[in-house]
Formats: structure tokens, C-alpha cells, sequence
């Protein structure tokens, strides 16, 4: 079992929702907190990452009051946890202070920064929808912002490209294209990072590179469901219990039981929104034995009831 693709799956990516921007010198972009834009932007998600990749010129990002970085053509960078953040021709300037929180359209909209210079920088730039609730360990060990430089090697580097190409022909299906092509750049971006040496040494990524935790998290993503025991975990994981317990706890943030739980209610939260089944199946299938069981251990965590949450994630 690959625990990054089990939590890919269950945490529902979707966001075909893409604009460019043209800047001309001077310039500055404002984007709102993505609690603001979600109901108009993707109102079906529960959290909006935006993100942009830059095609041409020069351009500096980050949060208003903090570190900006300098793009170069080829680069991404996403705001996993939607916070404000600027885009800028020069560092720390803000020409224009207002907030961008107006919906661009679905298929691509080029927005144009008319300054009175030169064209100075080009972007692609986007909103990636996913759940957040109950649980989403990924989100939560992402860092508040991602720079991945180089974009410029593999598939990747087509990815602008392809997204005008495909957002301007507007042919069948294109809708279900941009959201694909949304994901895997996501998940791209998400590899890059675990793979790089400046990832984090705490969080859940950091626990699938780790020689104790990985072989714990692979077990747990892949049988959810089996009444696992400290014991038998540590047996998966070549340590002691003692071991295991501490080191989980010390880089995931939870001891290993906790996590095995919020992972569980994670899942019947993805199939009460996506299945009929009865309540008590669901619960069956996560690994509770009994139908109140599930739903107070679901109540305690989300503050509904299973039922009262399908009902307000069909509605």
C-alpha cells in the first residue's frame, strides 16, 4: 500500500479552475485568504490550495508582511493553507493593495496588470479544491508555502502549455482534463518536495521517509480495518513497541492508535459522501464493530452525527 496515493484518493482533489496573468510593469496581485473565495470559486470543496507557475519573466511571491521569493520562468509556487498572499514585479511592493476575491471565469481568463512599462512577467495560475475535515494528514504537513523551482524537466514542464491549449478549445471534456492535469501537477509538486532534502523532519511526510514510522503507516493504510495492537505494529515496524510509540508520536504528531483512528474516520467520511451504503456498513468496513461505536467516535471528532454529515455533504 502507498500511503501518499491512500490519502490522495480519499481526501478528493478536484480544481480545473485556471487564469493567466499578464503583468505589466508596475505591478502587484493580491490574492484573499482562500476562506473567502471558496464559495465562489470551487463551492463543492472544503479547502482551496491556489497556486501559480510562472512562464516568463521575473516575478517575487509570499505572504503581505513576509518573506517574498524570487521566481524564475519555470517555477511553482502553492499556498497550501490558503492564506493571503502577493505577487509582485518588485520585492515588497504593492502597487495596487486591494484584494483579488472576485471569480475569474471557469475556462481561462486572462487577467492583464496594466502598468506603463514593459511586459515584465506571465503566470498560470490556479485553485486546487480537497477535503480538510475530517482529516487530511497531508494538508497538515505541508508547509504554509511551497516553492519548487525548475519546473522545467519532465511532463511538467508542458503543464502551462497544455492547460491554455485546453482551457482555449474548450472540446468535450475539457473540464474533466484540467482537473486531472490540476492533480498530478499537485501531486508532482508534493513528490518533488518529499524527495528533496529540505522536507520537513516532522509530520506525516516526514513519517514516510522515516526507517521506524514508514513501515507502521504503510501497515495501517493497508488494512485499515484490522483491530491492530501496539504489539503487532511494532512487529510490522522491526522495533519495540516503546520504540515505535515514541518515534510515531515524536514525527507524525499522534501516537500510532490515535492516528489509526482519525485515518479510519477519514475514510467513512469519503464514502458517506460518496456511496448510499447504510451508516452501520460503513462503519463495518472502517473497522467498527458496532454501529453506535462508529457514529460516537465519529460525532466526537467532526460534531455530527454519520447521517447529519451525508446529509449536509448532499446538500
Amino acid at each position: 500500500m502507498d500511503p501518499l496515493s491512500d490519502v490522495l484518493r480519499a481526501v478528493r482533489l478536484d480544481g480545473a479552475f485556471f487564469f493567466v496573468i499578464e503583468a505589466w510593469s508596475p505591478w502587484s496581485l493580491n490574492i484573499g485568504a482562500a476562506r473567502a473565495l471558496e464559495p465562489r470559486v470551487l463551492p463543492n470543496s472544503e479547502h482551496l490550495i491556489a497556486y501559480h507557475i510562472l512562464t516568463a519573466g521575473r516575478a517575487w511571491a509570499g505572504p503581505p508582511g513576509g518573506t517574498q521569493v524570487c521566481l524564475q520562468p519555470g517555477d511553482a509556487i502553492l499556498f497550501p493553507h490558503g492564506m493571503p498572499h502577493f505577487l509582485s514585479g518588485e520585492r515588497g511592493v504593492q502597487v495596487f493593495p486591494g484584494m483579488m476575491n472576485s471569480r475569474p471565469e471557469r475556462y481561462l481568463e486572462w487577467i492583464r496588470m496594466d502598468g506603463t512599462g514593459e511586459s515584465t512577467a506571465t503566470f498560470v495560475c490556479g485553485f486546487l479544491g480537497c477535503d480538510a475535515f475530517p482529516f487530511n494528514p497531508l494538508l497538515a504537513s505541508l508547509p504554509p508555502m511551497l516553492h519548487m523551482p525548475s519546473l522545467t524537466t519532465g511532463w511538467l514542464a508542458e503543464f502551462p502549455r497544455q492547460v491554455i491549449a485546453e482551457s482555449q478549445q474548450q472540446r468535450e471534456g475539457a473540464s474533466t482534463m484540467l482537473t486531472r492535469m490540476a492533480e498530478l501537477m499537485f501531486i508532482e509538486v508534493v513528490r518533488r518536495h518529499l524527495a528533496s532534502d529540505g522536507s520537513a523532519a516532522h509530520g506525516w511526510l516526514a513519517g514516510l521517509r522515516d526507517p521506524v514510522v514508514a513501515p507502521a503507516l504503510v501497515a495501517l493504510h493497508a488494512r485499515p480495518a484490522h483491530a491492530w495492537t501496539l504489539s503487532e505494529l511494532a512487529t510490522e515496524a522491526s522495533a519495540s513497541r516503546s520504540v515505535l510509540a515514541e518515534r510515531f508520536t515524536e514525527v507524525v504528531g499522534v501516537p500510532p492508535m490515535q492516528y489509526l483512528t482519525q485515518w479510519r474516520l477519514q475514510l467513512a467520511a469519503e464514502q458517506l459522501a460518496s456511496c448510499t451504503d447504510k451508516v452501520s456498513a460503513i462503519g463495518m468496513r472502517v473497522g467498527y464493530e458496532s454501529d453506535a461505536a462508529f457514529s460516537r467516535a465519529f460525532k466526537r471528532a467532526t460534531g455530527k452525527s454519520p447521517a447529519a454529515w451525508r446529509r449536509q455533504r448532499a446538500s
